[in-house]
């Protein structure tokens, strides 16, 4: 694979990553989490599942590692949501 490719990957793989970081830090600090979606941070945790899955099959690792990153910090979001919002959210 290529530099370029390689620098747009890990670029690409850190921004999904990164991009839960504020939503993440919102709903710590003001320890609500109403203004998230619960079926859609639902169905994210379950597509970065996916493609973890996806990337472990396939035996291709930066996939692995982005996902698996990315499922974390997006899962955080969902773990919070449940925490402070409960079940009564939908």
């Amino acid at each position: 694979m290529s530099l370029a490719a390689n620098i747009v990957g890990t670029a690409a793989a850190l921004c999904s990553i990164t991009s839960f970081a504020p939503q993440m830090i919102k709903i710590w600090k003001a320890r609500d989490a109403s203004s998230v979606s619960l079926k859609t941070y639902s169905l994210t945790v379950i597509c970065f599942v996916l493609w973890t899955t996806y990337g472990v099959l396939t035996g291709a690792w930066p996939i692995i590692v982005a996902n698996a990153c990315a499922l974390v910090m997006a899962a955080g979001v969902l773990a919070m949501k449940w925490r402070f919002d409960g079940p009564r959210s939908a």
